[in-house]
Parts: C-alpha cells; structure tokens; sequence
C-alpha cells in the first residue's frame, strides 16, 4: 500500500531516511584514515585494526535479509529507530573506547545497528514513492551512498588532523552521536507507522534467518581475515557456506509461511542481473579507496587529510551524477548503468596512466581528472541500478529485497578489498606506484564483469518481445 501522506511529509521522511543512510556508509570508509592514530592510541595489533575495519562490514551484512524481513512484517519505523539509537549508543562506546577489545565489540554493534537500519531506508523508498517519484528517491539513496563512502576518507581525514592524532580517532566515531540524537525524534514524527492491517503479523521465518546468517558469516569471514588468519583453512568455510546457502534454498522453497527471502525475485530479470550488477561494482568500488588511501598514506608520505582531499573528485562526481541518474533512469533504463560503468572502466583505466606519467607526490593532483569521470560514471550506476533492481518489487517486501541487494552489495565488498589488497600487498616488489597499478587492474576487472552483466541484460531486452 502505498503512502498518501503530503508531499511535504514524505520529503521530510526521506531526508531521515537519506541523513541514517549516509551516516552508516561513512563508517564504512571514514575509519581507514584513522588507523594509525588507533594503531598509537591504543597499542593495537594488526588484528585489533583488522577488525575495527573487516567487524563492521561482517555485522553489517549479517542482519541486512533478516532486518529488512522483520521490518516488512512488523514496523519499518520501531526498527529503524531502534537501529538508529543502538548505532548512535555503538558510536558512542567506539568515540570512548579505553582498550582495543572494547573498540572491536563496538564496532560488531554499529554494524549491527546499521544492518537493522539500511534494509527499512529501501522498504521505505518502495512504501513512500512510485513511477518517477520512486527512480528520483532511489537516486538520491544512490547519491548519499556514493557520497558518503567516497567522502569518508575526507571526513575521517580532517577530523584526526582537526583534533590531532591521539583523540582526532574517537572523533572519527564520536561525530555519527548528535546526529542519531537529532534522528530519533524526527524518525518518530514523519517515518510512516505500522505499513501491515490492522492484527496481521506474518511469520519471520526463524529458521530461514538463521540459516543465512550462518550462510553469510561463513561466506565472508575467510575474505575479511586473508591476511590475519594464516594458512588455507580457511577457505573451507567458502564450500561450507556454499552449501549452508543450499540448505536455506530448500527451506525457502519448502515454507509454507512468507519466507525470508521471496525466491520468486530472482526469476525477474531485472531483479537477478541487478543484483550481480551491485555485487561486481561494490566489489570494485569499495576496493578503489582501500588500496588508494593506503597508497598515498603509506607509499607517498601523504597526512590523513590530503590523502582524503585526494578521493573529493570522485566523491563529487559520484553525487552530482547519482542525483541525474535517479531523473533519467525510466527513459535510459539499464542503458545508462552501462555507460556508467563504461566511463568507470574508462576513468580508472586514466588513473593508472596518471601515476604512471605523474610518479612521487604530485600523484593527488595528477589522478583528480580521472578519478572525477570514474566518480561521474559511479554515480550512473549505483542509484540508477538501485531503482531498476527493485522496480518489479511489490512494495510489502521492499525491506527483505533491498537487504539482499545490500547483502549482495557487502559480500562484494569483502571480496573486493581482499582480493585487491592481496594483489596490492604482492606487488610490492616494485613499489607502492606498481602495487596500486596493479591492484587497480583488479577493481577493473570487477567493473569489466558487472558491465558484462549489464550489456547481457541490454541484449535480452531486445531479444524479447514486449509485453
């Protein structure tokens, strides 16, 4: 059922929505420039900081399908709001963190807080919006996600030298409290109540839940601790989770209630290849701050905030264009995610041209160009396939879908990041220049296979006759 509330309110809902959102995709990214200033403040380990950054990501995508089934059959709203104020409570904990231990289990928290709230921002779009209202909401969702991971190295950057490295850090965590404060009252008064009639209360599905979240967590754990957890045992949990993942297929199929996951989804087209769109693409997109702020910090001596300044063109090419892509989708459709993501391929590829003829510090200012058209072409994808993934969701399931496009979209993100940082911390042998050329070389390739995809999807659509 769609909402009939005021244009004036439903635009109010969506600002709270757009404020929970960018400020859980900035804990995504904001905390890498800090990790020397945690590395000094608390005494830590390689393992305590891989986890600051790999706990957040794995928590995160554990309660996203989960989450967004709970809110679709209870209230999107309580859920949001109990995401929010554990988020605001976890960020908190992490600002005020006098051990190592205490920072970690803050961070599993705030990635939990933010797998409640992400899934009920999407259900919302699809409750509050449709037609043309819907692509330009989902485009403004697709610019705040942009924005906010690709600003975070920024954000996180001025922060630690505003406030110095020894508490610059908590700064970084400490920034998300007055915001979730202010959230809170605003999420009550204009986030639409209890969407379900009046006395229904569908099922959860319990066991669907529990059989992905083991599904999920299995799946990522070996990518988020490559480098931490020695040897190839690890990977055994790859084939384990495959086949937990099988489990939850068959049950799914089998439960006579409303699943967790409606399966039924991936028999639309737009839905499937959307959603190995998003997994391709965040696993480039993440990877592409990863290795480039480790490049310029380590490798060319740059401070946390230049090093951030350095990531702007992108993150600015990617809202300006997120919000054009949310108006022009209905008429470009999949046509316009695969020019974005040509132009991604395009910009990128420039960038590793950029450091090969601009070697040694200048390096920030060299790749600004490129890494503008590759911010411009992001911000053609994400939102646009964002609005075309969901388009044929009805909107009571809008939650659970969405929190598997975001699940699809975190699992990338982890093989993104490991499989980019392995090639990176392996080319070592012929400087951090090489070693991020070559990593960089990684994220295209995960690009190439979503662009792949995309032009698939064209194909198929001239091929079949219209409905």
């Amino acid at each position: 059922m769609i909402q009939t509330s005021g244009v004036d309110t439903r635009r109010r809902a969506l600002a709270v929505c757009l404020a929970a959102a960018f400020m859980s995709g900035l804990d995504v990214s904001i905390v890498n420039v800090a990790l020397p200033s945690i590395r000094a403040g608390l005494h830590a380990g390689a393992d305590g900081l891989q986890w600051t950054l790999s706990g957040y990501a794995l928590t995160f995508g554990l309660l996203l399908v989960p989450a967004g089934r709970i809110g679709d059959a209870r209230s999107r709203r309580t859920v949001f709001v109990w995401g929010v104020a554990l988020f605001t409570a976890a960020s908190a904990a992490c600002g005020m963190a006098p051990t190592m231990g205490v920072l970690v289990v803050s961070r599993l928290l705030q990635g939990l807080a933010a797998g409640l709230v992400i899934p009920q921002v999407s259900g919302l779009i699809q409750q509050m919006f449709q037609g043309r209202e819907r692509g330009r909401a989902f485009g403004a969702l697709g610019a705040t996600i942009g924005l906010s991971t690709a600003a975070g190295p920024l954000i996180g950057g001025a922060l630690v030298t505003a406030f110095g490295p020894a508490q610059g850090w908590r700064w970084v965590f400490l920034v998300n409290v007055p915001i979730g404060i202010a959230l809170l009252p605003l999420a009550r008064r204009f986030l639409p109540a209890q969407q379900q009639e009046a006395g229904r209360r569908e099922s959860v599905d319990p066991v669907g839940v529990l059989l992905l979240g083991v599904g999920v967590a299995a799946l990522l754990l070996p990518f988020i601790q490559q480098h931490q957890w020695p040897g190839n045992a690890k990977w055994l949990l790859v084939p384990a989770a495959f086949a937990v993942l099988g489990g939850f297929v068959l049950w799914e199929r089998s439960y006579r209630r409303e699943p967790v996951v409606d399966l039924a989804l991936f028999r639309k087209r737009s839905y499937s290849l959307g959603s190995a769109i998003a997994l391709f693409y965040f696993a480039g997109f993440t990877g592409i701050f990863f290795i480039f702020t480790l490049y310029l910090q380590s490798g060319e001596g740059y401070s946390p905030l230049l090093a951030g300044l350095s990531i702007t063109p992108f993150a600015l090419g990617s809202a300006v264009a997120s919000v054009a892509g949310g108006r022009l989708v209905w008429r470009a459709g999949r046509r316009l995610v695969a020019v974005g993501l040509a132009a991604v391929i395009a910009g990128l590829a420039a960038t590793i041209g950029a450091t090969t003829l601009v070697p040694g510090h200048g390096v920030g200012a060299a790749t600004a160009l490129p890494l503008l058209v590759a911010g411009i072409g992001s911000g053609l994808v994400i939102s646009p396939n964002q609005a075309i993934t969901l388009s044929e969701v009805p909107p009571a399931g809008g939650g659970s879908a969405g929190g598997v496009l975001q699940t699809g979209q975190r699992l990338g993100s982890a093989i993104g990041i490991a499989a980019a940082g392995s090639v990176f911390f392996g080319s070592f042998g012929g400087g951090w220049a090489h070693a991020f050329r070559h990593g960089l070389l990684v994220v295209i390739g995960f690009v190439l296979a979503a662009l792949i995809a995309a032009a698939y999807d064209l194909l198929r659509s001239r091929a079949d006759p219209p409905a």
